[in-house]
Order: structure tokens, then C-alpha cells, then sequence
């Protein structure tokens, strides 16, 4: 049993009903019965109302408490000017990554291939960590030790405190998995596959770029042709290979002055070593077409879709009559 109100203009006015009404079961519907009409009322009329439908249920309480056992809620006098709210810390996003992090397996994937030893966060947590923070908001790992971490709820859902992650553990936790490159790949094809129904028959291509401000590896760190507009500085390019659905299937480093059509073989054939030939079709825009590669991939009868260079085109322009 409880309180409903009607709202109606009258007179230019808007005026509020009350009525006490109950929840009755006919068959298998429940519906709203009205039990006594109480006008318009105001604070205290209302409150002496829920405590009338109190008194006819027979309960004491209106309704459960939030925990067990617990006082009855009281009314407090609070001064707005003077709440503050501190460390705030976000839930939900975070909450989500480390659902996602655990459907697909690396939790477990990277406590077999980086088991715990002495050290008081594992490298698996480590990396967990810095999983989220890319999904969650995309930063260098100096700001996730310095900020983003402790502003988030990773640590009471992880138990990891935050004294525990700090910039020099993040950057060495990449170099640790980097070894093991190849098998996170092949579990992922996997996991995906089965989460999501992917196929691998149609994969797509492409070569981006990433630069360095300050000092870098000379050994893969070159100047080249900048997709960034920053040629003051030295990249490495990224060739990433990804399923008609977007899924990554696999990704290599390149030196910053490769350019994109001679990586087409080499990408290939270390895809196919990984996860078999099948019956696949390559997708690859223009900057990959080149004479060579084209009579490779007919010679070794791959099957393929690559963009055609504009002065190839005009060969096949129809004129305008």
C-alpha cells in the first residue's frame, strides 16, 4: 500500500491529488486499486498518510533497509556551502576493461607466460593495468602511474595499490611481453574467433606511422616519409592486419624510412606461417601496388584486392562522346 498523486488545472491553478491506493493480483495481472481519496496534501499530511497505510499493513517500516539490521533512516540538517567531495574516483569504464580483460583470457594467458615470483605486483597485473588505461583513456604510461591510475577504482578492484605502479614498472612490462608477441596473437585469434564468430577469409592491410620526440633507437628509429606532417623527427612504421570485422589478426615493427609496397611479402608470408594459408583474400590500398608485387602474389596464386594508382586508371577512362 501506498501514496499516488493526480495532477489537474483548475482555475488557471495546478492542483495535486492524493490517493492511497494497493496492489491486487486478478489472475495473472496486478493492478492498482484505489483504497481512500485524500485530496491535496501537504509535507505533513502525507507523512501522517504513509503512516496510516503502515498501520493497516501492520509494519513498522515502510520498506527495507539498505542493510540488514540497520537503523531506521534519519533526516539531517546539512550545510551545502560547506560538503566538499574528495578523491573521487571513476567506476564504470574501468569496471568494464577488467571484464573484458578477463572474457578474452589474457588474465590467465599472461600468468602462464610471465608467472609471479618475487615480485609484490605480477607482470600479468602490470600489463592488465596498462590494457585498461589504453581502452580507458589512451595516455603514456608516465600519466598512468602519476594520475590516471589513482583516479580510477583499479585498485580496490585489482587489490593492487597505487605506491605499487609507478612509471619505471610500466615501461619495463612491455619489454617483458614483447617476447612472447607471437603466442598473445595466436590466443587472441582464438578467443576472438570464439566470442565473436570471426572469420579469417578476407583480411585487410595497412602501414601507419609513429614519431619520437628526443632520444630513440637508431636501429629502427629512422627519418621517412611522416603521415604525422613531422619530419624533424623519427618514426617507426606499423603494419597492422585486421579481419573484415576490424579484428587484429597480427602486427609488425618496420624501420621509419621502410616504405609500404616491400613490406607486402613479408607481412604475407609471416601471417600464413602463423595461422595457415586457408583460402584468404588480401586487401591493400594503392601505396602497396607495385609490378613486382603483383606478379608474386599471381605467380604464388593468392587471391587479392589492391587499389589501382590514378594514371592506371586513365587507361580505362571511357571518353565522354
Amino acid at each position: 500500500m501506498y501514496l499516488r498523486h493526480t495532477t489537474r488545472h483548475k482555475d488557471g491553478k495546478i492542483h495535486v491529488y492524493w490517493q492511497l491506493v494497493r496492489s491486487v493480483r486478478h489472475g495473472g495481472k496486478v493492478v492498482q486499486e484505489t483504497v481512500a481519496q485524500l485530496g491535496e496534501l501537504d509535507g505533513e499530511g502525507r507523512a501522517r498518510a504513509k503512516a496510516l497505510a503502515r498501520s493497516i499493513r501492520g509494519r513498522e517500516e515502510e520498506q527495507r533497509q539498505l542493510f540488514e539490521g540497520g537503523e531506521p533512516a534519519k533526516a539531517l540538517a546539512v550545510k551545502l556551502d560547506e560538503i566538499r567531495l574528495e578523491r573521487s574516483r571513476s567506476f564504470g569504464s574501468v569496471w568494464l576493461g577488467w571484464l573484458l580483460w578477463r572474457a578474452v583470457g589474457l588474465d590467465e594467458l599472461l600468468r602462464e607466460l610471465l608467472p609471479p615470483k618475487h615480485e609484490k605486483v605480477s607482470w600479468a597485473e602490470v600489463m592488465g593495468i596498462l590494457v585498461i588505461g589504453r581502452l580507458c583513456e589512451p595516455s603514456s604510461e608516465l600519466h598512468v602511474a602519476e594520475r590516471w591510475y589513482r583516479t580510477t577504482a583499479l585498485e580496490d578492484l585489482l587489490g593492487v595499490s597505487t605506491e605499487h605502479i609507478y612509471d619505471e614498472r610500466l615501461y619495463r612490462a612491455l619489454d617483458r611481453v614483447l617476447v612472447h608477441k607471437e603466442a598473445i596473437e595466436r590466443h587472441l585469434v582464438q578467443r576472438l574467433g570464439e566470442l565473436f564468430d570471426l572469420d579469417y577469409d578476407l583480411l585487410l592491410y595497412d602501414v601507419t606511422s609513429t614519431y619520437f620526440e628526443g632520444v630513440a633507437d637508431p636501429e629502427i628509429a629512422k627519418r621517412g616519409y611522416s603521415r604525422d606532417h613531422r619530419p624533424d623527427c623519427v618514426q617507426v612504421n606499423i603494419a597492422l592486419v585486421v579481419t573484415r570485422e576490424g579484428m587484429p589478426l597480427g602486427y609488425e615493427i618496420f624501420s621509419g624510412n621502410t616504405t609500404d609496397v616491400t613490406t607486402v611479402k613479408q607481412i604475407v608470408e609471416n601471417m600464413e606461417e602463423r595461422f595457415g594459408k586457408v583460402n584468404r583474400v588480401w586487401v591493400m590500398d594503392r601505396g602497396m601496388v607495385s609490378g613486382e608485387n603483383i606478379a608474386w602474389l599471381n605467380s604464388t596464386k593468392r587471391r587479392y584486392v589492391v587499389g589501382t594508382a590514378r594514371a592506371e586508371l586513365k587507361r580505362w577512362a571511357k571518353p565522354i562522346s
